[in-house]
């Protein structure tokens, strides 16, 4: 069975830094990307960050030098580091994972919630 558990989330103030992890288990071999979705109170999920297979990373442009995410290639997790968080940054972030290869198969975690509130 397919787990994607995250973890890292909760309270910041504005301008202030969390970092998530991700760690997937049971997915097997194959070629994948991982990243990292969020959905706001009423709005729908978006794409924060994403890193290909081939190292290659994608950003929002809400967080684009604010946000860094990374990946073990060897331990196949992925984690975000998130710095000068804003209030709009308040939403469920959820991990996933694309696999490509063998087969096409979407993933995704729970979702853990990161609040940017004084």
């Amino acid at each position: 069975q397919v787990q994607l558990v995250e973890s890292g989330g909760g309270l910041v103030q504005p301008g202030g830094s969390l970092r998530l992890s991700c760690e997937p288990s049971g997915i097997g071999f194959g070629i994948y990307d991982m990243g990292w979705y969020r959905q706001a109170p009423g709005k729908e999920r978006e794409l924060v960050a994403q890193i290909t297979n081939g190292r290659r990373t994608n950003y929002a442009d809400s967080v684009k030098g604010r946000f860094t995410i990374s990946r073990d290639y060897a331990k196949n997790t992925v984690s975000l580091q998130m710095n000068s968080l804003k209030r709009d940054d308040t939403a469920v972030y959820y991990c996933n994972v694309l696999r490509k290869l063998p087969s096409r198969a979407d993933y995704w975690g729970k979702g853990i919630l990161v609040t940017v509130s004084s």
